[in-house]
């Protein structure tokens, strides 16, 4: 059996201004690297140890992953970035303020570009296309890894996670759009031949 503990990154700079981010490389808020230090903390209290790690591309998530490294007494591993684990594309909504959008747009239709699995904002990726390009990376990369040694450690984002929780927690696509995870806080799955056997969130 083998172990895979899921983190989003904490709280980053566009989170706190309440921006559209998506790809975005926006470092993280110093709330989001308290969440991360916190994270890392509950972590180590576990005992785990990680041999191999992976993030997005994104440096929110690179330096989430650094924190919960260097608190688990690891800073030698390395974390392999995969651009297939960055967050969703949000297309014609980056970078602009939620709220603003909301009241020009309307609050149904923002809702309906965050919340639905299959709607895309203009220009961006629904849930449904995240999860397309993330699974495949994850399902031949990652949990792969997780089989074959003792702890994977993945960095990563809400939608990017989302993706692999679905999989893992086998959701459908009404239940995944209601998914909520929480930032910096470690999912930890055993896996044995690619099932969930078990699953905490340290919280």
């Amino acid at each position: 059996m083998g172990t895979l503990v899921l983190v989003r990154h904490g709280q980053s700079q566009w989170n706190a201004e309440n921006r559209f981010t998506g790809w975005v490389d926006t470092p993280l808020s110093p709330r989001g690297r308290d969440e991360a230090h916190a994270g890392g903390a509950r972590l180590a209290a576990t005992g785990l140890r990680v041999q191999r790690a992976f993030s997005s591309a994104l440096r929110r998530a690179i330096d989430t992953g650094r924190i919960v490294l260097d608190a688990l007494g690891q800073p030698e591993v390395e974390q392999e970035q995969a651009w297939q684990l960055n967050e969703r594309f949000y297309g014609a909504l980056t970078g602009r303020d939620k709220a603003q959008t909301a009241a020009e747009f309307g609050a149904e239709q923002v809702h309906v570009w965050r919340r639905s699995y299959d709607v895309a904002p203009p220009g961006g990726e629904s849930l449904a296309d995240t999860t397309r390009r993330t699974l495949p990376y994850f399902t031949e990369v990652v949990l792969p890894a997780a089989a074959g040694t003792d702890a994977v450690l993945v960095s990563a984002h809400g939608n990017s996670l989302r993706a692999i929780v679905k999989t893992l927690d086998g959701l459908d696509d009404a239940a995944v759009t209601r998914l909520e995870i929480a930032t910096g806080v470690p999912i930890v799955y055993t896996v044995e031949d690619g099932a969930v056997v078990d699953k905490t969130v340290l919280v």
